[in-house]
């Protein structure tokens, strides 16, 4: 008999997340100015050592509200020292592995897992954000391209700088989803067995599927569902979901600075509830599909 999926974790920091069957919640909300968007190393480190005694030893896949959380991700990983080592293959609209300078952010948190010991290769599927181009290549964190600790496997960005600065393994452009497809389906045939940890940020998916608090990529539903199940060859250690939509005005003079200059879409407050439904159906969907696999 197949042992029951492990029940959904809900790390509440913005009120975006509905109920999902089974799940553990805390309510985290007091922490939303402290961590949202960014925070400094020391700080993301105290909030998990106090909620530490909260969070079961496997959880189930952890839900964590907006893309400006997604930084959590690295402290969930960081966790799974004993799990190693393991692969990490994130789903985001975004490299995730850019410059940051006070500290760690949603923007640069995937530059610090590659870091980990227990980490074997990290790889972003679906970027189609600007921040892969060449106008923003110098604020990508070469260094983990390099060493073969990272990977770019991009949809609708123009990576054609990559192949002449010597990474173009590293960094590959696609230009429709099936090619994606068909490139993820060989790469995990390679990998079969391989223990694996799944993040999904949904401002990878097309906005006419949910919209995020984030510019949005150029994937399907279909798409991701598809690609999720080309990972049932690997053995899951564990997965988490962003991408959730909900609205903040930080008291933070630099926080609202520095989100204004990332350009973050306004969130229409007469649209928002409705949004919310649409995420909360996509996210049980997401659900169901990840508790199928590993």
């Amino acid at each position: 008999m197949s042992a029951l999926p492990r029940a959904p974790l809900v790390l509440d920091l913005d009120a975006s997340v509905g109920p999902l069957p089974g799940e553990q919640r805390l309510d985290l909300r007091v922490h939303q100015e402290a961590l949202r968007f960014g925070c400094r190393r020391s700080t993301l480190a105290a909030f998990m050592a106090g909620i530490e005694p909260q969070l079961p030893a496997e959880p189930g896949t952890v839900f964590m509200g907006s893309g400006d959380f997604h930084h959590l991700s690295a402290a969930l990983l960081a966790r799974l020292a004993d799990r190693g080592p393991f692969d990490v293959l994130v789903f985001d609209n975004h490299p995730d592995n850019m410059r940051y300078p006070w500290g760690i952010h949603c923007g640069s948190w995937v530059r610090a897992v590659a870091a980990l010991p227990h980490v074997g290769h990290v790889q972003v599927i679906g970027i189609g954000s600007a921040d892969a181009g060449w106008r923003h290549a110098w604020e990508n964190h070469w260094l983990p391209l390099w060493r073969g600790r990272l990977s770019y496997r991009c949809l609708g960005a123009d990576v054609g700088w990559a192949r002449r600065a010597g990474l173009g393994q590293a960094i590959q452009g696609f230009q429709d989803e099936a090619e994606l497809l068909h490139c993820l389906a060989r790469e995990q045939a390679q990998a079969a067995g391989r223990p694996l940890y799944i993040s999904i940020d949904k401002d990878v998916l097309d906005p006419r599927v949910a919209r995020t608090n984030w510019d949005q990529g150029r994937l399907s539903e279909a798409g991701l569902m598809g690609a999720l199940d080309l990972l049932r060859a690997r053995p899951l250690v564990g997965s988490d979901i962003t991408g959730d939509v909900s609205i903040y005005r930080y008291r933070s003079r630099l926080k609202r600075w520095l989100s204004g200059l990332d350009a973050q879409p306004q969130i229409d407050p007469l649209q928002l509830q409705g949004w919310q439904a649409q995420q909360h159906q996509l996210n049980l969907r997401l659900l169901a599909r990840l508790q199928t696999l590993g």
